[in-house]
């Protein structure tokens, strides 16, 4: 249940967005799903990626890249980095 302090502070950012608060509630709800469900995609992409390099062990350091990503918008640009054991 949604406690009368919280109500208040609905209301008030729909009558400041000029939007019912079942408005506001709803917007804010299909936020908190899109965020939670890219955080969990987010998590399992990385244990896909760490179960990968267990595999194959292949990589590039944290040097090499940023050893790229310093030529970035200069004359001397350079390619990505490839992966390596």
């Amino acid at each position: 249940k949604i406690s009368p302090e919280l109500k208040n502070r609905l209301h008030k950012i729909g009558e400041a967005k000029h939007r019912s608060t079942h408005w506001i509630m709803k917007e804010a709800i299909q936020q908190y799903v899109e965020r939670e469900e890219s955080a969990e995609q987010f998590k399992r992409e990385t244990v896909e990626a760490w179960e990968e390099y267990q595999r194959d062990s292949l990589h590039v350091t944290h040097n090499e890249m940023m050893s790229w990503l310093n030529t970035w918008g200069t004359s001397d640009e350079t390619e990505c980095p490839k992966c390596h054991k």
